[in-house]
C-alpha cells in the first residue's frame, strides 16, 4: 500500500546548471554589464536560490545553515529588492548577494555530508 503524504517535493535541483549561473553573476562586471543583463542575470540566480531553500539542507540542526537561510530570505523580501528606480550599482551589489549565498548553499547542498538522501 502506498503512503500519500500531503507536502510537495521540493523541486529538483540542477546543481551544475546553478553553479553555471552564479558564477556568470559573480564574473560579471559592473563597467561592462548593462542593467539588463543586471535584472536577467538576478532573476536566474533568485529562482535557483528559492530551489534550494526548497531542499533540506539541515538548517534545524545547523547554526551555519540556519543563518544562510536567514540571509536569504532577506534578501528575497520584496522590499529589499531592486527596483526599475534602483542604481545600477546597488542592483549589481544586490545580484551578487544573491548569488553568493545562492552559492554557499548550492555547496552545502552538493556536500554529501550535508545533502540529505
Amino acid at each position: 500500500m502506498a503512503t500519500v503524504t500531503n507536502e510537495p517535493e521540493a523541486p529538483t535541483v540542477d546543481a551544475e546548471l546553478m553553479a553555471h549561473c552564479t558564477d556568470a553573476a559573480l564574473r560579471m562586471q559592473l563597467g561592462t554589464s548593462t542593467r539588463e543583463d543586471i535584472d536577467t542575470r538576478t532573476t536566474l540566480v533568485i529562482k535557483h536560490l528559492n530551489q534550494l531553500l526548497a531542499q533540506e539542507l539541515g538548517a534545524d540542526e545547523d547554526s551555519d545553515v540556519r543563518d544562510l537561510f536567514r540571509q536569504a530570505y532577506r534578501l528575497l523580501d520584496l522590499t529589499s529588492r531592486p527596483t526599475k528606480e534602483t542604481a545600477a550599482f546597488n542592483a549589481f551589489v544586490y545580484m551578487r548577494d544573491v548569488a553568493n549565498v545562492a552559492r554557499r548553499l548550492l555547496w552545502i547542498y552538493t556536500e554529501p555530508s550535508h545533502h540529505a538522501t
